[in-house]
């Protein structure tokens, strides 16, 4: 092997590597693709999180009939709590019926808060029961997590807010 001279190691250390001006035209061009990505990324997140948050409405609505259904002298529960609950605790109960998820039960899933509110309640034989009741989920962060917040009531019909309220007013199709 013959040793380079001094003009020979210079030019082929300037073939290695790339210059600066490939370099920055690498990096816009990555810029630009990831201002374009990721607003769409984002979008999808949100549609993911509103039909996320129909189904948990559904849920919660199914676990309102089964609950009815298990512990009728309650009518339907008035909490997620009452509807959640630990299988590894024992036997179901009227205060923790293990009808739903625990993630769902603590009120916070997929960038939603679910609530049940606006009970109807009657006292039948001095016992309360609860006739009527609203389910709700709004976004954590109206126009980042979700746009339209969802209601549903004892009919189990699903409305939504286009504003990200509980001002449900739309049916949905």
């Amino acid at each position: 092997m013959k040793a380079m001279g001094f003009k020979e190691a210079k030019r082929y250390a300037a073939e290695e590597g790339f210059t600066l001006a490939e370099l920055l035209i690498v990096m816009s061009v990555m810029l630009i693709l990831m201002t374009l990505a990721i607003p769409q990324m984002l979008k999808i997140h949100k549609q993911g999180n509103e039909t996320s948050a129909m189904q948990s409405v559904r849920a919660i609505g199914q676990a309102q009939l089964q609950y009815n259904s298990q512990f009728p002298a309650n009518g339907f529960a008035c909490s997620l709590a009452a509807l959640g609950g630990d299988p590894k605790s024992g036997a179901p109960t009227a205060q923790a019926a293990q009808l739903i998820a625990a993630d769902l039960a603590s009120g916070q899933k997929s960038g939603y808060t679910f609530a049940i509110t606006n009970c109807t309640k009657v006292n039948v034989n001095n016992q309360d029961m609860y006739t009527g009741y609203e389910i709700t989920a709004v976004p954590q962060s109206v126009g980042r997590t979700g746009d339209s917040g969802f209601c549903s009531d004892e009919n189990n019909i699903i409305k939504k807010d286009p504003a990200g309220g509980t001002n449900c007013t739309q049916q949905l199709q």
